[in-house]
């Protein structure tokens, strides 16, 4: 199968985008593999397949597969990514375009500086939103959040607070995300008997109230250079545990997002990048 492909990044998150509405797109777990397959593919984070709405008040569907060629429900990242596709290979002139994904609809819309705005919908707290067996646990109260003390292979358990932004989250407070044991606790974490689903996980370091760095192990994925729903999810945890104000700036290592939570959603602000077209065969 011959398809056409963009190259896209949000923040250094990268995305191979696929239009399914121009092109008959049937890929199977090792085809999206072997897109993002950064040696013998095109080398991504993520595959993102832009498809045709079957809803009337929707826009468009789009489809998210990691790197490990698995589909998940939703990318922050990718959304603002969408938008720019879309635009760029005229599928739609909407400047606001709702689409749904497999973790709800969303609505990203693009600035006048030709950044990208997306309302992500509402964060959910709960085990159950995140798969998560809480049962005997310690825990311990902060602010309006609850805690879990999660228990890791080595060392003493990581107090974690859990969020769902349409996917898993867990979210630990470290002084310096530079020595963040990312490599070595993020697998043991995204792969936790305690989630039946996996998880993300985030590690948070507070600059001041206003101002976080940010690193994500991404379930399926590895670290990247960015995650959207990561930065969502984190500062909605800060904010719930009474570390963070309603206006955040999320420092990542490939960019910088501006999260909102003030209302029901959470809304997310930063660039979309086009890097290269092509086409390639697959399968």
């Amino acid at each position: 199968m011959r398809l056409r492909f963009t190259k896209m990044h949000g923040a250094g998150n990268d995305f191979v985008m696929l239009d399914g509405v121009r092109q008959d797109v049937r890929l199977d777990i090792a085809g999206y593999r072997f897109l993002a397959d950064r040696r013998f593919g095109v080398g991504a984070d993520q595959i993102l397949l832009v498809e045709p709405s079957t809803e009337p008040d929707v826009d468009f569907r789009y489809r998210i597969f990691n790197a490990d060629g698995h589909e998940v429900e939703q990318c922050g990242n990718g959304s603002r990514c969408f938008v720019r596709f879309v635009r760029e290979k005229g599928l739609t002139d909407k400047r606001a375009i709702r689409v749904r994904t497999a973790g709800g609809i969303i609505e990203p819309a693009e600035q006048d500086n030709g950044d990208v705005r997306v309302d992500m919908g509402p964060p959910a707290f709960t085990p159950a939103s995140v798969g998560f067996d809480a049962s005997g646990l310690e825990t311990r109260t902060e602010h309006r959040a609850t805690c879990y003390g999660l228990p890791l292979s080595a060392g003493g358990p990581r107090w974690i607070s859990i969020a769902s932004m349409g996917n898993p989250h867990a979210m630990q407070v470290v002084a310096d995300v530079d020595r963040a044991l990312v490599d070595t606790e993020g697998p043991l974490i995204e792969r936790h008997p305690r989630f039946a689903r996996g998880v993300n996980a985030a590690f948070m370091q507070l600059v001041d109230r206003s101002h976080v760095r940010l690193r994500v192990w991404e379930r399926g994925v590895g670290e990247t250079l960015a995650c959207g729903t990561g930065a969502c999810a984190a500062v909605v945890m800060g904010i719930e545990r009474g570390l963070l104000d309603a206006r955040v700036q999320v420092q990542a290592p490939g960019g910088v997002l501006q999260i909102e939570w003030q209302g029901a959603s959470v809304f997310m602000t930063g660039n979309a990048v086009t890097v290269y077209e092509g086409e390639i065969d697959v399968g």
